[in-house]
């Protein structure tokens, strides 16, 4: 069974021993020193810089349609026969929300509110960067879906650093959401 690990920027090593991912997407800002695991070939990490914001804020790189049409096709050319690692510098809010696009950009009959409810079920501190879920809602033609639902979950609790998590992709993905 495919399916995404998604962790904070320093928990790569950890995360990246515990499921051996064949790709990476990073989401952070500015240019810290980003580890790439050696079970993740150099052209199978996608490195997109973009501040947490969801608005337009001088001097920082906002979220735009750019960053999530790259990240969705990133994520349809991913051949699932391993885990794809996704972080950010926290693990809470551009990683989840790269995740939660990922997955309804490769099964587009599923529920966006049974993916969101999911997402909080597997991360506590899960909070979604809401300018991400907004565009990729628009590219990926979901009526304002996973906006709603990303909005029904609420801002996940408070915390430094999310845990890690796994969250499931499946072609077949009636048994996993």
């Amino acid at each position: 069974m495919p399916y995404l690990a998604v962790c904070s920027l320093a928990r790569i090593a950890d995360t990246a021993r515990r499921h051996a991912p064949s790709h990476m997407l990073t989401v952070i800002s500015g240019d810290p020193d980003v580890q790439r695991p050696e079970s993740v070939e150099p052209d199978h990490h996608l490195r997109l810089a973009m501040n947490d914001v969801f608005r337009d804020v001088p001097g920082l790189v906002t979220p735009a349609e750019d960053h999530v049409r790259a990240i969705i096709d990133f994520g349809r050319n991913w051949d699932r026969t391993a885990p794809m690692l996704i972080h950010c510098f926290a693990g809470v809010s551009r990683s989840t929300a790269s995740a939660y696009m990922i997955a309804l950009a490769l099964n587009p009959d599923l529920d966006a509110m049974m993916a969101a409810r999911l997402l909080r079920l597997r991360s506590s501190t899960a909070t979604p960067n809401p300018k991400l879920v907004a565009i990729a809602d628009d590219v990926l033609g979901r009526g304002g879906a996973m906006v709603d639902a990303i909005r029904s979950i609420g801002r996940g609790a408070d915390c430094f650093e999310g845990a890690p998590f796994v969250f499931p992709v499946s072609d077949d993905h009636a048994g996993q959401f």
